[in-house]
């Protein structure tokens, strides 16, 4: 199987290359990162030894998407929006990590997915995707006594606030509540707010230094409080959690999947 990265250059991507290169079941097929990066041109090498792969870092996405059998895409949502369409030309199967997605950005990766099978996620750790079960279930199981706030905080160089993870996240417990997290999601609070309104979904935001995700939900009623919790220390989590998608995405019938679909857990 030929996995192919966009944006292998960044922290991200860096850890994909190692983990394909690491893969007995995988090739690097190659790597791209935008047309004014300084690494362009420059050997793409193993994250950890070091070692030469004998590939060179491009800016030619098309050519990646021509050549390989899946690539991965934790990028920006503009840059996604073409490698939907990339995919979708050469029948290339597509991992989907872009943060920051909006409903026009969302329809381009649905579009894609009506030709191939693309897997679309928030976060790609398994543990995280445990989390979204559980709160789910959580949330059902406790009624609107319990006031649910979501709290995340990652390094200081994320642009995109609350995270996707928190987003999702707040879903699950909609979800489980039987609403729509549009119609309860309460993401600012500054100055004279108001009592917190009965049923709400809250979300408080942290950022600094290099964290690389934590995400808490609080379920609070009078005299307990229910917390579940994760915390990522290396981004090689997400980096595996995607690999293990690209595996269960190989050969598999166009349509739009995520890490429910892959880890077998019920969607609800």
């Amino acid at each position: 199987m030929r996995i192919g990265i966009v944006g292998c250059g960044g922290r991200m991507g860096q850890a994909l290359v190692r983990e394909v290169l690491d893969s007995e079941q995988a090739s690097l097929s190659g790597g791209t990162e935008r047309h004014d990066s300084p690494l362009i041109g420059s050997p793409i090498r193993h994250p950890a030894s070091g070692e030469d792969t004998g590939l060179k870092i491009s800016d030619n996405a098309e050519n990646l998407f021509k050549i390989s059998d899946i690539v991965i895409d934790f990028t920006c949502p503009t840059a996604t929006r073409l490698h939907c369409s990339y995919a979708e030309k050469y029948d290339t199967a597509h991992i989907v990590g872009t943060t920051g997605m909006t409903e026009e950005d969302e329809r381009a990766v649905n579009t894609a997915a009506e030709f191939v099978p693309v897997i679309y996620a928030s976060n790609f750790s398994l543990g995280v995707n445990l989390l979204f079960y559980l709160t789910r279930q959580a949330a059902h199981m406790l009624d609107e006594d319990f006031d649910i706030e979501i709290l995340e905080m990652h390094h200081r160089h994320k642009v995109d606030a609350p995270s996707g993870t928190a987003l999702s996240l707040g879903r699950a417990a909609a979800q489980g509540r039987g609403v729509n997290l549009d119609d309860v999601a309460d993401k600012v609070r500054d100055g004279i707010t108001g009592e917190r309104r009965r049923g709400d979904i809250g979300f408080a935001v942290l950022r600094g230094g290099n964290v690389a995700g934590e995400h808490t939900v609080s379920f609070n009623a009078y005299d307990e409080r229910v917390e579940l919790t994760h915390k990522a220390t290396d981004r090689a989590i997400f980096a595996r959690g995607a690999l293990k998608a690209a595996l269960w995405a190989f050969g598999r019938q166009a349509g739009l999947y995520d890490m429910f679909d892959v880890l077998g857990l019920d969607k609800g």
